[in-house]
């Protein structure tokens, strides 16, 4: 579960980690409201659940009247990455002279929780860790024994964080791993922590995602769940039980069964092209599953082209290849190319059955992911 900015930094903020003077606004007049509250120069925040509001124009910073007004009023309804903007965060603007990132995560490799600290703050730090991975230090701490001290003040000094403010951002860190403990948190961090001109540590940005499994026993945070933010995909997903994840690319992709969805992820991406979706259907792929699935792909408008990967084991080839055709055929106009791979149980006579006005039918995994690629190029140039 994601919190909004303003939800963490309200967490961060009763833990006693610095935060600039905010508020929070549903109305252009609110926002004004806010700003005069404030002062000059504000930031005007797009709360939804995505990262690089800035990028997107969810962002701004208004040195006047004036220009709260026109960002408040632009920002709020705006659609930002498939999210409708509600509400903002008005937030005083911070002096700065330097930008950190801190963060606190969980290494699936190590099964440890890992302190993060950069001082490549502000900007995207996966393209961080993929271009300069030696630009983040990192510590492992043990979760039997949690975090000591002198290892919050360790990785920050090996980060090259200055002296001056090092304990300070270690003060920081030592907190969100105690926020990220306490609240069955999955991942926690602030980017940018900034330094201002009096050398003082303040968090200008805050995400904060709990464990969903764990909600169960964190009914404070449970209560912070707005349902009106879902992505109206996963909301959708959730109705028919599927398992969906919505990615950044333009290849939708629908298989049965996790392992399976991810090597075909894999394979667009080695083939050049960008993922739209993680979508497994489960067991079983009935018309009525199938159509389901179509729908919620063909709804997402990053998609271009789609491959639906189908290994049958228990359920026939041929019953899921009945299942597809039907599931087209109600579909008045089908708006996406799709392409189908068979294999397993009767794979042969599916492949038989499949109607080839409303799909295209490859053999192999690669051909048909190759083929599903070239399809969302064709329609991108």
């Amino acid at each position: 579960m994601k919190l909004h900015e303003h939800q963490a930094k309200s967490i961060f903020a009763d833990a006693g980690i610095p935060v600039p003077d905010s508020r929070l606004a549903t109305t252009v007049e609110e926002a004004l409201d806010a700003v005069d509250e404030i002062g000059y120069p504000a930031a005007i925040k797009a709360q939804v659940h995505v990262g690089g509001r800035g990028k997107a124009g969810g962002i701004k910073i208004a040195t006047d009247r004036d220009e709260a007004e026109q960002y408040a009023e632009a920002i709020l309804g705006m659609d930002l990455k498939g999210y409708t903007v509600d509400q903002v965060l008005v937030e005083a603007g911070v002096d700065f002279v330097d930008e950190l990132y801190v963060g606190v995560t969980m290494d699936r490799g190590e099964g440890k929780p890992v302190l993060m600290v950069s001082t490549e703050g502000g900007v995207d730090i996966e393209q961080v860790a993929e271009e300069t991975p030696d630009a983040i230090a990192r510590e492992h701490v043990d979760p039997a024994f949690g975090l000591h001290p002198y290892q919050a003040r360790k990785v920050v000094y090996e980060a090259g964080v200055d002296a001056d403010v090092a304990l300070d951002v270690a003060s920081i860190l030592s907190t969100l791993y105690d926020l990220y403990e306490d609240s069955d948190a999955s991942e926690i961090e602030v980017n940018p922590v900034m330094i201002t001109s009096e050398r003082d540590v303040v968090a200008a940005d805050a995400v904060m995602n709990i464990d969903e499994d764990a909600l169960f026993r964190q009914p404070e945070l449970a209560d912070l769940a707005e349902e009106s933010y879902e992505n109206d995909l996963e909301r959708k997903a959730g109705e028919y039980g599927f398992d969906y994840v919505r990615l950044s690319g333009n290849v939708g992709i629908i298989g049965n069964g996790a392992g399976l969805v991810m090597t075909t992820l894999d394979l667009v991406d080695h083939y050049g092209g960008a993922p739209a979706n993680f979508l497994d259907i489960g067991g079983g792929a009935k018309a009525e599953r199938v159509a389901n699935a179509l729908d919620m792909v063909f709804s997402d408008p990053n998609v271009d082209s789609v491959v639906f990967n189908i290994f049958g084991g228990i359920t026939r080839g041929d019953e899921v290849a009945k299942g597809i055709n039907e599931a087209l055929e109600r579909f008045d106009e089908i708006p996406k190319k799709v392409v189908v791979r068979l294999a397993g149980t009767n794979a042969e006579e599916g492949m038989e059955i499949l109607n080839t006005d409303l799909v295209e039918v490859e053999e192999t995994l690669e051909d048909a992911v190759q083929r599903a690629v070239k399809n969302a190029e064709e329609v991108t140039q």
